[in-house]
């Protein structure tokens, strides 16, 4: 069963370009990069697949011929399939497994225009690092991500509520029914995740613990990742450090606090490591000044989001035994205490952030802290938006002051943020009372709700 995704479009794009380049697709492993290719090579009259790592042999073609029509032409015979420019897609998996296939790539681009390339593997970050120059100019790259909430509403049955999202806005909020059935559903999807395998179990069967034997499995592969790396770095750091990244989810990162006494520096080499492997992703602290948001940012202070939820919860579950509190907040606790109470929701909407923008880019995450005047205020992403900086907090209820949101908005000389809640669609609109009588403006923060962070970057005026 093939889910539809958010990159397909993308996908189906750089098949009709004319000015097309190879493809190589980045991800963590087994987020769905292969399916999507092959869903593609569905529209192509010959496929030809080929993978490393159950093919080790194949390798031996790159390595010794360098003429790519004549690596196309090998490959072709050896699979029975036409190779015909404009007609067949070649796909390369694993191919972080031969760098030669890798650099074929460029070849490709100048000497085999016409036929369609992609690629993807698992860990290709770490072999990208060792060719500094890859690809520069020749390489289209796009990024790949667990499924996304809609993705999984689709996979779901629910394509229809999907489209109604997209209609709903600040003035115009969704049914109360709807709205109520759509909460329900981001529940499930916070204990599912987004992991393909999950998600298949979760629609065929609807049970929480099918669910969790597939998050087992996949954060597995994980762990025997590590081990394939013990020559560069200790197993045991990394695997530490993920738990530590899972720990201090939410909140600023401290290296002190990693299992097994490592020093700072071998933390920080933990977390790029986990980070090239595609399963963390860094959020740094920006002053929010003005954009590009990354032009001020405080290496000193950083979060660190883990991939998918469902995993965050299996290993909290299977090696910390703390997953229970969570799992009662998520499944039957009140709406505002999962959002205020449960970091893990900060965490999936800075994803679902990601998973919603265009593929042709390794988007980064901001968020601001203020900690001058003695308090510690905070908000927890910053996003561009008709280039402006939009200040995005995570939080529950509207009756608060929301201070830090206020407060970034009056150090920035903004007239509108941004919260999500598991509310409906709303608008609080405010005076600042420390602006100037003569300069008072109308202010308004936009309540969004989590289950439709999709539309998160549109604009609002």
């Amino acid at each position: 069963m093939y889910f539809s995704r958010h990159i397909d479009s993308f996908l189906r794009e750089w098949k009709d370009s004319p000015k097309r380049k190879p493809l190589l697709l980045r991800g963590a492993r087994q987020v769905g990069k292969s399916s999507s290719i092959r869903h593609l090579g569905e529209s192509f009259d010959y496929f030809i697949e080929i993978n490393f790592e159950k093919r080790k042999e194949l390798r031996r073609i790159f390595q010794e011929v360098s003429d790519v029509r004549e690596i196309a032409s090998r490959l072709g015979t050896l699979m029975n399939i036409p190779v015909v420019e404009g007609k067949t897609l070649l796909f390369i998996d694993e191919i972080q497994a031969c760098p030669e296939a890798l650099h074929s790539l460029w070849s490709f681009k100048e000497d085999m225009p016409g036929l369609h390339v992609a690629a993807a593997g698992s860990l290709l970050e770490f072999t990208l690092k060792e060719m500094p120059s890859f690809g520069v100019g020749r390489i289209r790259s796009m990024f790949m991500y667990p499924m996304s909430f809609d993705e999984f509403l689709v996979a779901s049955g629910y394509g229809g509520w999907v489209e109604a999202k997209k209609k709903a806005d600040y003035t115009h909020p969704l049914p109360s029914e709807l709205h109520q059935a759509l909460v329900s559903q981001f529940r499930s999807f916070l204990m599912v995740g987004g992991m393909p395998a999950s998600v298949a179990a979760w629609v065929e069967t609807h049970d929480y613990m099918q669910c969790a034997e597939e998050q087992e499995d996949i954060q597995q592969t994980y762990y025997d990742d590590f081990a394939k790396y013990s020559d560069r770095i200790d197993p045991r750091l990394l695997r530490n450090t993920l738990r530590s990244v899972i720990m201090q989810t939410g909140s600023k990162f401290v290296y002190s606090r990693v299992e097994g006494s490592y020093r700072a520096e071998e933390v920080k080499r933990a977390l790029g490591m986990l980070c090239d492997a595609g399963i963390v992703k860094m959020v740094q602290r920006s002053a929010g000044n003005g954009l590009p948001l990354g032009a001020d940012v405080n290496p000193k202070f950083r979060k660190f989001n883990y991939l998918d939820s469902g995993l965050m919860l299996r290993i909290l579950d299977m090696e910390m035994g703390s997953a229970r509190p969570l799992t009662e907040l998520i499944l039957a606790g009140a709406a505002d205490d999962l959002v205020n109470k449960g970091a893990i929701t900060e965490m999936v909407a800075g994803w679902e952030i990601i998973k919603n923008s265009s593929p042709r880019i390794d988007h980064d995450l901001y968020y601001w802290e203020n900690t001058s005047e003695g308090s510690t205020s905070e908000v927890d992403y910053l996003i561009a938006q008709d280039l402006r900086v939009i200040p995005i907090e995570i939080k529950a209820g509207i009756t608060g002051k929301m201070k830090s949101l206020r407060l970034f908005m009056r150090r920035k000389h903004l007239v509108y943020a941004k919260r999500c809640s598991l509310e409906n669609f709303g608008i609080v609109e405010f005076v600042d009372e420390e602006d100037s009588p003569n300069t008072a403006a109308v202010k308004r923060i936009y309540i969004h709700p989590l289950y439709c962070l999709s539309t998160i970057g549109l604009p609002v005026e």
